[in-house]
């Protein structure tokens, strides 16, 4: 054999094995990621249409017979405390129309509870628990599965071993030997049975890999450790400008609450949890009492026509500055003021154009992420990618099915060559560093592969390993 046909062997020979190599990363990254894939994606549709799916069933409690004389906001924030025992005002809710129920959240510790009542009579028409609304609900199954932290660890791996399912994809469709688009760019329908998924599952994933790895990065501040990660760069790299606007898990949420619960009981001091705002009134500090307050600052926050909802939130500390937060879905256009309890003056007000650059990049993906930023057609496109990638499971799962051989995995064997696959090394390192987890579980899968499983030769067998 000549010294170039020997070259030439030998580079085939690492070509055969790059391909071998990502092609069942891909396939076990696909093990892996399809069913949090199929759980995300119909969680997450659900979540695109929270607006519209809150306002069905809150459509009992809007447009109800009013008079334009509602009860005083400290009156009506009495009842609701009333209405659960030992609770405190944690957030008064403007209503976004004037025959809306008034929405008031109350607080025994960390536990919340949202109260619905008559604006005129203070009659309670509803109470549900926080963390028990139908959305909130949606929201814990899609970003922790009900698991709390351990469920948004494993969220995060399975986002970040999904970019690889979709890295690698690509590598692999990656068009060498095609004559024409079809298959390549559209499938080809005159295909059947495996050929069929094959041009379905590959055309599907190259118009949705760039917006999916958009759509997973843009959630990933919810992620537990993730948030904390960023957070902490923040914190480091010194671009912290006050606290961020996005959960980082409910453990996370619930200390807060626990904290407004303390501040909130604090400054209303002993008659917290059995007066009730409204019974303060009539006290010698009538003045300063956080009831007549709360009558001053509910004007003063419905002028300044904040988007809705808005929410008003008790001082930190006696003396200290109401809080007034828009909640909108679509995060540029939020803002944040403070507003003096004794004289109902605007003491400060912050909008999101004047929010640290990071915040305002991290705020429009993540409003982007809920379908908010634009509206129906941010929501429609959304959904677009959550059903491509559900097309992309399931044809997958298909194909997978279709071939797998009995007493192995199935993991795909070479067929072809591969020609760009250091730039697929770089950007898995690149996303190594970016999402530390994703690192850590992928360190742990070389150590398995190379160690753990070097000694296991059936383990190695059914795992399509050489």
């Amino acid at each position: 054999m000549s010294d170039a046909t020997a070259a030439t062997g030998n580079s085939t020979a690492r070509q055969e094995r790059w391909y071998r190599s990502v092609w069942r990363w891909h396939f076990y990254a696909g093990l892996l990621t399809v069913p949090f894939v199929l759980w995300l994606s119909v969680t997450g549709a659900i979540y695109l249409f929270k607006p519209q799916v809150e306002s069905w069933i809150d459509r009992a409690y809007d447009s109800l017979e009013v008079t334009d004389a509602p009860l005083a906001p400290s009156a009506l924030a009495e009842r609701a405390e009333g209405a659960v025992p030992g609770s405190v005002l944690h957030r008064f809710i403007l209503r976004e129309e004037a025959d809306d129920a008034q929405r008031i959240v109350v607080g025994v510790g960390a536990d919340e509870t949202r109260v619905y009542l008559h604006p005129d009579t203070g009659e309670v028409l509803k109470t549900v628990g926080e963390q028990d609304r139908f959305m909130r609900v949606i929201f814990r199954l899609h970003g922790e599965l009900t698991m709390g932290r351990w469920g948004s660890t494993l969220v995060e791996l399975a986002a970040s071993w999904t970019i690889i399912m979709l890295l690698t994809g690509l590598f692999l469709w990656w068009p060498r030997d095609a004559k024409g688009l079809g298959g390549v760019l559209y499938p080809r329908l005159s295909r059947t049975g495996r050929n069929w998924w094959k041009d379905v599952h590959a055309v599907t994933g190259i118009w949705v890999a760039l917006f999916a790895a958009v759509l997973i990065f843009t959630g990933l501040p919810w992620a537990k450790t993730w948030g904390n990660y960023f957070a902490t760069m923040r914190e480091v790299t010194g671009q912290v400008d006050g606290p961020v606007d996005w959960s980082r898990g409910s453990d996370v949420e619930r200390q807060e609450r626990a904290a407004l619960d303390r501040q909130a009981r604090a400054v209303m001091g002993e008659h917290a949890g059995h007066v009730g705002m409204g019974g303060m009134a009539g006290q010698p500090d009538a003045p300063s009492t956080p009831a007549l307050q709360l009558d001053r600052v509910v004007p003063s926050a419905t002028a300044l026509a904040l988007p809705a909802p808005v929410e008003i939130t008790p001082p930190a500390e006696s003396g200290a500055p109401w809080k007034v937060v828009s909640d909108t879905p679509n995060r540029p256009q939020r803002s944040t003021a403070e507003i003096d309890g004794e004289t109902g003056s605007l003491v400060g007000r912050v909008d999101f154009a004047q929010r640290h650059w990071i915040d305002r990049v991290v705020g429009y993906g993540i409003g982007w992420h809920e379908g908010a930023l634009f509206g129906l057609a941010n929501q429609l496109f959304a959904l677009a990618i959550l059903i491509a990638l559900v097309t992309l499971s399931l044809s997958g799962v298909v194909m997978w099915w279709r071939r797998r051989p009995e007493g192995r995995l199935g993991a795909p064997g070479p067929k072809g060559v591969l020609r760009h696959s250091w730039l697929l090394v770089g950007l898995t390192i690149v996303l190594a560093f970016v999402v530390p987890l994703f690192g850590i579980s992928l360190a742990l899968v070389v150590l398995a592969d190379r160690v753990l499983l070097k000694s296991a030769p059936r383990a190695r067998t059914v795992l399509g390993l050489r």
